[in-house]
């Protein structure tokens, strides 16, 4: 697709794959059929990112509530994503920086292994960042950030007063990175469901009347190009 120069390059874009579960139902399909075909897009839609030369993409893959679902239909997302977990080392011949976000320990020890793996290897890399939250919640993060100051104060490392923005910014998961521009939330709905809440504080919000299985390039660019009309003024005038 033809685009003016700079349309989407050097972009953090935030993604809530929203609508799995709906898109197989309207069907006639199990739930795991919908994040089958969510994973295809996942695929697409990071190889497109490369192309736009945007900077760094954040898919929110697995939150912390969804442990809650029916066992099934976590088993399923589990599997999809171990094979996935293969599949990523294809990233690092497109030179991504591949990052978790998210309490790995709840995941089976393979799967943990394979994660330090593919950060390590992909570690040098300088194309798009692709951060994929698993086991992730915003607030869960936030608190987990706040245990490591306190104890780099307890252990005198760090004085109270001495703790800012930055201080914080860089005890998150995506410490180093740039913040989300914008959060796009396919599927109709309009909240962030407990997603990048700290990193999130000045992006722009678009949400999307389509589901994640249904989602295409044409639709990210739909989504830039509504971000591109937007005025951020940080506060100011």
């Amino acid at each position: 697709m033809a685009h003016e120069p700079g349309f989407a390059k050097g972009l953090s874009i935030g993604i809530i794959m929203d609508g799995n579960g709906r898109w197989a139902k309207k069907r006639g399909l199990p739930r795991t059929a919908g994040h089958t075909r969510g994973a295809e897009v996942f695929r697409d839609i990071i190889r497109y990112c490369n192309e736009l030369e945007v900077a760094c993409v954040t898919f929110y893959a697995f939150s912390t509530e969804n442990w809650s679902r029916p066992m099934e239909e976590v088993n399923g997302i589990m599997k999809l994503f171990g094979e996935y977990l293969i599949m990523a080392y294809d990233y690092q011949k497109e030179n991504n920086r591949v990052v978790f976000l998210g309490d790995r320990t709840a995941l089976p020890a393979k799967y943990q292994a394979q994660m330090n793996d593919i950060e390590e290897k992909t570690c040098g890399n300088t194309g798009t960042v692709l951060n994929v939250a698993v086991n992730y919640g915003g607030r869960q993060e936030i608190v987990r950030g706040m245990q490591i100051l306190a104890r780099r104060v307890q252990q005198g490392l760090l004085r109270p007063e001495d703790i800012d923005i930055e201080t914080v910014s860089g005890v998150m998961y995506t410490a180093g990175q740039k913040d989300p521009d914008f959060i796009l939330r396919p599927s109709g709905e309009h909240r962030l469901s407990n997603f990048m809440l700290w990193q999130a504080s000045y992006a722009e919000f678009v949400d999307m009347d389509v589901l994640w299985p249904d989602f295409t390039r044409a639709d990210l660019d739909r989504a830039i190009e509504e971000y591109n009309t937007r005025s951020r003024r940080f506060g100011g005038i």
